[in-house]
């Protein structure tokens, strides 16, 4: 396992700034992933940190050793693709020990690496197949297998859910987790699923316009997101826009046009009086309260034991509640409230 140190990164192609300044600190061990839309910089961080690129700007430290100018080849880091990037003619096992031939091990080695890695991926027995007689998830498997097999200090992944189906996505998802805390190792992880970055991570960086916009645990972009991008990214959101009326004490009080009181709520960074600014309320915070704000139910989504309503609030605003089946009262207009613990008062985005 190695500690990785991002100082300065940049990347520009021509005019096009991919991606700019960038420090970040990966601890020893750790599984990061990098969440953001396309074009925001996630994929042109990975490929540095690969030795595929060269950055326009900055260092990569590795261990405390400079390995910006080192080629991939002697940068000890296994690298697993959207596409798989398995070779056809070959076989299972021939897939995966291809790194190990290309580094000369022994042939006993390279048999009991081989096995150990099919093992862990849970395709033992698969290594007499072709390629073409596996399934999606198999063929996924077999590339972690043959990136894991060189035995990285570090692993990285670029998008290398996004050809399977839901259901397969979650599956391999798991798989994934479950094999980083099996053989813990630094890993890099790309995705635009803020599931996958929920499902897998110990920290995520959210990325936008070629930079970090906000790094932490699930729960503390979830439940404590900068800005209005990040609660949008990760996680569903209402947001309802009105002008900040005050700020003390770490607390916001919101404006709102149409209703007859503000929102409070937790303020974040950047909140200046005066200013636009959205009251960040998730969907499974709003609930039936007597007394409560009224609101008339636009729309019901049946989503089996949660149902999801879709409320118009006075002055138009709508927002959507999610709960448990028993819980949803009938008729078409209902009270709600929230708890104002669980209410964020955000600036928006900065303009990219």
């Amino acid at each position: 396992m190695s500690t990785v140190r991002f100082e300065g990164i940049a990347r520009h192609f021509g005019p096009v700034r991919a991606l700019l300044p960038t420090d970040l600190d990966i601890p020893q061990g750790e599984f990061l992933t990098l969440l953001g839309p396309s074009g925001s910089g996630k994929t042109t961080l990975l490929n540095i940190c690969a030795g595929y690129l060269e950055p326009s700007a900055g260092r990569l430290i590795v261990d405390g050793r400079d390995v910006t100018a080192a080629p991939p080849r002697l940068r000890n880091m296994g690298m697993v693709f959207q596409n798989y990037a398995l070779f056809p003619h070959m076989t299972v096992a021939e897939n995966v020990a291809y790194g190990l031939k290309v580094r000369n091990v022994p042939r006993a080695e390279l048999s009991r690496r081989v096995d150990e890695a099919l093992r862990l991926v849970r395709l033992e027995g698969y290594g007499g197949r072709a390629i073409r007689q596996l399934s999606g998830g198999q063929q996924q498997r077999v590339a972690l297998a043959r990136a894991m097999v060189i035995e990285p200090a570090i692993l990285l992944m670029d998008e290398p859910l996004g050809a399977l189906d839901r259901q397969l996505r979650k599956e391999v998802q798991l798989e994934i987790r479950r094999l980083h805390l099996a053989r813990p190792r630094t890993s890099i992880y790309v995705t635009h699923d803020q599931e996958e970055a929920l499902v897998m991570s110990d920290r995520i960086a959210v990325m936008r316009g070629g930079r970090i916009v906000q790094i932490g645990s699930g729960a503390d972009l979830y439940e404590r997101p900068v800005d209005t991008f990040v609660a949008r990214f990760l996680g569903e959101s209402n947001l309802i826009e009105g002008r900040v009326e005050a700020i003390a004490d770490g607390r916001a009080r919101l404006a709102v046009p149409g209703l007859s009181a503000p929102i409070e709520g937790r303020a974040a960074a950047g909140l200046a009086v005066g200013a636009v600014a959205s009251a960040l309320i998730r969907p499974e915070a709003i609930r039936a309260a007597a007394g409560g704000i009224e609101a008339g139910v636009i729309e019901r989504v049946y989503l089996g034991e949660i149902v999801a309503l879709r409320l118009r609030l006075d002055g138009g605003h709508e927002v959507w509640s999610r709960r448990f089946a028993g819980e949803v009262p009938a008729g078409d207009r209902i009270a709600i409230g929230w708890d104002a613990g669980a209410v964020s008062i955000l600036p928006p985005a900065e303009a990219v």
